[in-house]
């Protein structure tokens, strides 16, 4: 079921992470052929500051995959709830209050960004940091409430904003470049308001009635807050590194290859970050199921994650990485329709990009697994390693040999560093080839639980319920149960499973999987059920039939907890079954 899991939600988050850099990469292609070569520069100039409030979603995004992983993991609604609401308020405010500043400020930002004081690259620049922060609120927006999106399973709903947000993009940038030639501040307005309809139709999932997050303004909390802080740290550390490494190398570009060099730059990051849809994907998935599966204390789980995720980044990347080689020139001329050494030093730029693909791929899955296993820490020093030291060390060191050329080695330099620093990492703390055993998850040896107290099933028919029933029953027996305690987990297997299959399955024609989980503690045994059928909650399903209904009613009886939530379109069941109590019934 994991790896059926990875597959559905790496294709979902590959899709939403290439929506957040659509409309800049059509920005981009608009800006190239109505602004030529000085509009890519601006656009290059103005893109770290935009990339701050980027960096500030980004950190938000990612607290919300672990602190709602964790509550998901839990099965706690308030806390979900809770993490929703405290989000939307705080990326609301923060990005309104960006918004505001950079209108204010814009004719000293432009300066500060090194656009100088006065001219058309000045008022470029300048146009279109207001013209973009003007829709930071949306933007942020987009940002937040992906995750949510893709927690509620409302994939559909994600492309078809995706798809209003890309025609709106089009059509307004068109409608600037034509016919009201706002320049580029009518570009950065474009983005804008494309972010605001894409909006508008993710609020009609959201301000709808079948949404399964409640916004209230009482979950609105520091304590919240604070918590999706402390989780998005490594994203926001990561994404301030790419903030800090564009504007380095803008500085070292400007003044090897001044402003041809800059527009290159603008068309190889652009393209790069579409492309790096791929390597987002992969550490989106990690961070939200690395953090589920170790609130579970699932290692198995965990093991076979990295592995899929790693696979699937290796063969992505490579894919990837080919197609940008051969479709280099193409791509270019997007941007820039005239040859020349612009368009032939993006070309170069962006080929040297694609080898990068595949470690990347993998860096994202391991840097984003540390940060849902809590090494936070680990998560931040990979982030500043691959973000900006290492990229910016290598753009620096190679343009003293090979001048602007140098400088495009500094994603492909970044990342293999980067990869090898936690392979020798890895071979230190743990002492084992990195793809041995799961070494390369760094996990304690004493965590999750000893494999002899641990019993995982896969059911799929009601054959499968009755043997799983009686295999569980002797497992419990084996570790110390009497045969009431022993019989009563086996009556709640076969009554929860049977429930499922016979009403949750029947739902569709379709094939599901239900996958159980068992686990001995020294109070109490705690038994997880799994699925991938449509939303059914057999906690609070109880059959008309009055004799199905008994079974169900005293499995509820006896377990001193059972709760159920859906999420990533799965159906998870958590029951927690004293040994005591279940002896008294």
């Amino acid at each position: 079921m994991i790896r059926k899991l990875v597959k559905q939600m790496l294709s979902a988050q590959i899709f939403s992470a290439l929506a957040v850099s659509l409309c800049l990469l059509v920005d981009n292609i608009m800006i190239g052929r109505f602004y030529q070569e000085q509009g890519m520069a601006s656009y290059t100039l103005a893109n770290p500051l935009l990339l701050s409030i980027g960096a500030i979603g980004s950190l938000l995004a990612a607290g919300v995959q672990v602190a709602c992983g964790k509550s998901l993991g839990s099965g706690s609604k308030e806390e979900t709830n809770a993490g929703y609401s405290s989000a939307v308020a705080f990326g609301t405010a923060v990005s309104v209050l960006f918004a505001a500043a950079v209108v204010l400020f814009a004719p000293f930002l432009a300066r500060a960004m090194g656009a100088g004081t006065s001219g058309g690259l000045y008022d470029m620049t300048k146009g279109y940091l207001i013209g973009f922060s003007i829709g930071a609120p949306g933007s942020m927006g987009a940002l937040v409430l992906i995750p949510f999106l893709q927690m509620a399973g409302q994939g559909n709903l994600l492309i078809v904003a995706v798809l209003t947000m890309t025609v709106t993009d089009i059509a307004l940038d068109l409608l600037n470049g034509l016919v009201l030639h706002w320049g580029m501040f009518g570009m950065g307005l474009a983005s804008s308001l494309s972010y605001y309809a894409a909006i508008a139709v993710v609020g009609t999932y959201f301000l709808s009635k079948r949404c399964v997050f409640r916004f209230s303004f009482r979950g609105v909390s520091l304590k919240k807050i604070a918590e999706l802080f402390r989780g998005g740290v490594p994203a926001g550390f990561n994404m301030a590194s790419s903030v800090i490494m564009v504007f380095l190398l803008n500085r070292v570009l400007k003044s090897t290859g001044g402003s041809s060099a800059l527009a290159a730059f603008a068309v190889i990051t652009s393209l790069g970050n579409a492309a790096n849809c791929i390597t987002t994907g992969v550490g989106g998935v990690s961070l939200t199921l690395s953090g589920i599966f170790f609130h579970e204390e699932d290692r198995t789980a965990l093991r076979t994650l990295i592995r899929c995720l790693s696979r699937y980044g290796v063969i992505l990347g490579l894919a990837m990485g080919a197609f940008l080689v051969a479709a280099a020139p193409l791509l270019v001329s997007l941007f820039i329709a005239e040859p020349g050494e612009t368009q032939r030093m993006a070309a170069l730029g962006l080929r040297l990009f694609a080898a990068g693909m595949i470690p990347c791929s993998i860096n994202n899955a391991l840097k984003n697994a540390y940060q849902g296993t809590k090494r936070v820490f680990l998560t931040v020093l990979i982030s500043l390693l691959e973000g900006t030291f290492f990229p910016v060390l290598a753009g620096f060191v190679f343009s003293r040999f090979m001048g602007t050329t140098g400088v495009w080695l500094y994603f492909l330099a970044g990342e293999t560093l980067t990869l090898l620093f936690i392979a020798a990492l890895v071979m230190i703390l743990a002492r084992k080839l990195p793809w041995q055993d799961g070494a390369a998850l760094l996990l304690k040896k004493d965590f999750g639980v000893m494999p002899d107290c641990l019993l995982e099933m896969d059911i799929r028919s009601m054959e499968d319920v009755t043997a799983a029933a009686q295999k569980a029953e002797q497992f419990c027996r084996d570790h110390g149960q009497d045969a009431k305690v022993s019989n009563h987990i086996a009556l709640c297997i076969e009554e929860m499973a049977a429930n499922t299959i016979q009403h949750g399955f029947a739902m569709d024609q379709k094939h599901h999987d239900l996958s159980v989980r068992l686990l001995q503690k020294e109070a109490d045994t705690v038994l997880r059920f799994r699925d991938d059928c449509g939303a059914f909650d057999p906690v609070s399903y109880i059959p008309k039939d009055g004799e199905d209904a008994l079974g169900i009613r005293l499995v509820l009886a006896f377990a001193q907890d059972a709760r159920y939530t859906y999420a990533l379109n799965l159906n998870n069941v958590y029951i927690r079954i004293g040994r005591e109590e279940a002896a008294e019934e």
